[in-house]
C-alpha cells in the first residue's frame, strides 16, 4: 500500500525488494552485455561512469512495468503516463560524484518521475545516491537552496532488488565510488502523456530504441 501523504511530502519512495530475487542474475548479465563506450552514444557520456544500452532487454522492460513501481509513479505524476527511457549506469572506482541537481519537470510540476532500480547492494562504499527529502516543492517564499550545502542530504543504502522512485524536481546526486565495488543500476524515466510529442523529438539523441507508445493510468 502507498503512503500517499509521505510520498508527496518527501518526493520519493524506496521500494525494498521490489525486483524478484530470481531476476537479478539475468539483469546483471543484461547490464554487462549492454555496456557501451562513451563515444558510441549519440551524446558522449561521462568517463567516470559505465553506461549500458539495454532498453530492449525483456527482463529490463519487465522491471520497468512492475505493478508496485507503476503504482508509485502514477501517484506522483497524477495523470496518464508513459515509459520514456531506461539505461544502465554504474560509477567507476574513484568516479561517480555529482553535485546536487534537479532533473526538472517538463511542462508542469510532477509530470516527470525517475526510478533507480539497483542490481547490486548499494551504500556509501560504492557511490550510492544522495537525496534531499522534501526539496521538490519549495515554498514560494523559501530562500533559494544552496546546492553546495549538503546538510540535509541523505545517502541511501540498500540491497540488490530495491528501487528508488522520485520526483524529477527532488534534489539528488550520484556519489563517489571510493572502493570500486560494483553498483549496477538502471535509470528509468516516466513522463505524463502531454510530454510525448517533445519526447519523440529527442529519442535519437538519447539512444532510445524501445517502443514508448504504451500508456499507463495512475
Amino acid at each position: 500500500m502507498i503512503d500517499r501523504a509521505s510520498l508527496h511530502r518527501n518526493g520519493y519512495a524506496l521500494l525494498r525488494g521490489a525486483i524478484p530475487a530470481e531476476w537479478l542474475d539475468d539483469l546483471r548479465d543484461a547490464f554487462d552485455a549492454g555496456v557501451t563506450p562513451s563515444d558510441q552514444w549519440a551524446v558522449p557520456r561521462g568517463a567516470d561512469w559505465r553506461h549500458s544500452l539495454l532498453d530492449l532487454d525483456p527482463k529490463v522492460q519487465a522491471v520497468c512495468r512492475l505493478p508496485h513501481l507503476l503504482a508509485v509513479v502514477g501517484e506522483l505524476i497524477g495523470a496518464r503516463f508513459f515509459l520514456a527511457q531506461v539505461e544502465g549506469r554504474e560509477p567507476l572506482a574513484g568516479g561517480g560524484h555529482q553535485g546536487l541537481h534537479r532533473d526538472l519537470s517538463a511542462q508542469r510540476p510532477g509530470d516527470t518521475v525517475n526510478a533507480l532500480a539497483f542490481f547490486d547492494n548499494f551504500g556509501p562504499e560504492n557511490g550510492a545516491t544522495r537525496i534531499v527529502p522534501c526539496s521538490h516543492r519549495p515554498a514560494p517564499d523559501a530562500p533559494p537552496l544552496d546546492l553546495n550545502d549538503e546538510a540535509r542530504c541523505v545517502q541511501l543504502s540498500g540491497a540488490a532488488g530495491d528501487i528508488l522512485v522520485f520526483d524529477a524536481d527532488l534534489l539528488h546526486a550520484g556519489s563517489l565510488n571510493p572502493t570500486g565495488m560494483r553498483r549496477r543500476a538502471i535509470l528509468i524515466g516516466y513522463f505524463a502523456e502531454p510530454c510525448y510529442a517533445t519526447h519523440l523529438r529527442t529519442v535519437t539523441l538519447r539512444n532510445i530504441r524501445m517502443d514508448t507508445s504504451e500508456r499507463f493510468d495512475p
